[in-house]
């Protein structure tokens, strides 16, 4: 018997039409909790300077590293999500982010920050991620509704930094940074019920739609290996390298750079506040759009929107009307990334081992995101401004748009090994 190639977009086996919205639901909302707890710790950057006395580099290395080990545990994840089920990983992911969110405030030297937020908080943020989110969502909806799904669940991520930059604020004025931050960690625990929705694996896809053409599964080596040497691949995965350095970039250091202007730090939650409520619009916009649009024309033109955006700030008095407005601009693309890439991911290898694809991807998009948090704080402290990581992210804007023109949006077969 001869190999034969089982087709890249293996039919998932969706829920009844009335539990789609449940899907939704429990996906997005567990988003929106690790997200929003995650992308609001910039706010407490300056109280665990004050509080640890390490100085800013320091502290900045402990969140770079998160950012990449969040971007590490996600290939990992998702494999395991691929195969022994979705529930179990998120279960785990949810917990080990209250816990590292929780023990935060007993650290006090830079190891101890380096555990508490970059392996426990970022590593259970991971296992609770997009890859894992997103893989459960394609899994379980519809073909057709695949594109405005995943920009639902993107949406939590970003409705989960706009609620809970005011609940940070809220709290820490009222039982002060250290209570703050663990009220934070009790209010990720919200999620676990979604467990019991997102269960489930898709390995058995690929199994029935291999049975029914003579072969074996495709395994998960045999995915990845055909994935790194697919040219549009790696110019995707390029793209999201650049996105994870702006979005690491803001969310860690915008704060500064708003006390950097002289304004009140008030501010900096706001603004970060406004970046998750602008991109819940942009993601819904974008989950609508992909099925519509090519989706590799859709990251050129928000990358080089983010680029263009960023020069008009560098350009512009900075008053809190103009910090808010360059703050709602950027959430708009902030995380509208995720659908087309998630969708360009799916598209060229199928719903059965997307996780642990997409989860190659969201690595690269974390290298960038750990650069961005942590140049943010060591050029600011050797050179007391953010210009040269602004011009920096400018020209990643730029580059990010012309990589992702040569992407070919096709299905390459994956060879399965015959029965």
């Amino acid at each position: 018997m001869t190999d034969r190639a089982v087709p890249a977009s293996t039919p998932a086996t969706p829920v009844a039409r009335h539990a789609v919205w449940l899907v939704l639901l429990a996906a997005a909302g567990t988003f929106a909790l690790t997200m929003g707890v995650r992308q609001t710790m910039g706010l407490f950057l300056s109280s665990l300077n004050t509080s640890t006395g390490l100085g800013l580099g320091s502290i900045s290395l402990a969140f770079a590293f998160g950012q990449l080990w969040w971007g590490l545990t996600q290939p990992f994840a998702g494999a395991v999500a691929d195969r022994i089920g979705t529930g179990r990983v998120i279960f785990i992911g949810v917990q080990l982010v209250a816990l590292g969110t929780f023990i935060t405030p007993w650290m006090t030297s830079t190891a101890g920050l380096i555990f508490a937020i970059g392996v426990l908080a970022a590593g259970g943020a991971g296992m609770a991620g997009p890859s894992v989110l997103m893989a459960a969502t394609t899994r379980l909806v519809p073909l057709h509704r695949r594109g405005l799904a995943t920009g639902v669940v993107n949406a939590g991520g970003s409705f989960g930094q706009f609620a809970m930059a005011p609940i940070a604020i809220g709290l820490m004025a009222a039982v002060g940074w250290a209570s703050a931050m663990q009220w934070l960690a009790v209010l990720i625990l919200v999620a676990l019920p979604a467990v019991f929705v997102l269960k489930g694996n898709s390995n058995h896809l690929a199994a029935q739609a291999a049975a029914q053409q003579g072969a074996r599964p495709v395994t998960a080596r045999q995915a990845i290996g055909q994935a790194l040497t697919t040219p549009s691949y790696g110019y995707l995965s390029l793209g999201f390298f650049v996105c994870g350095f702006h979005v690491a970039f803001l969310a860690t250091h915008l704060p500064g750079v708003v006390a950097a202007c002289g304004l009140p730090p008030e501010i900096g939650g706001w603004a970060l506040a406004m970046i998750g409520l602008f991109n819940i619009v942009g993601s819904l916009a974008m989950g609508w759009a992909v099925g519509r649009w090519r989706m590799k024309s859709l990251l050129a033109l928000l990358y080089a929107a983010r680029g263009l955006a960023v020069l008009a700030f560098l350009l512009a008095p900075k008053t809190p009307a103009v910090m808010l407005v360059f703050a709602a601009v950027m959430g708009v693309t902030y995380l509208s990334t995720v659908p087309p890439t998630a969708g360009l991911v799916a598209k060229m290898f199928g719903p059965a081992n997307m996780a642990m694809l997409f989860g190659i991807v969201m690595l690269a998009h974390q290298i960038g995101g750990f650069l961005g948090a942590f140049l943010g704080g060591y050029v600011f402290q050797a050179t007391g401004s953010y210009d040269i990581v602004w011009m920096i992210d400018i020209a990643l804007a730029a580059g990010a748009a012309l990589v992702n023109l040569p992407i070919r949006e096709t299905r390459p077969a994956l060879v399965a090994r015959p029965a």
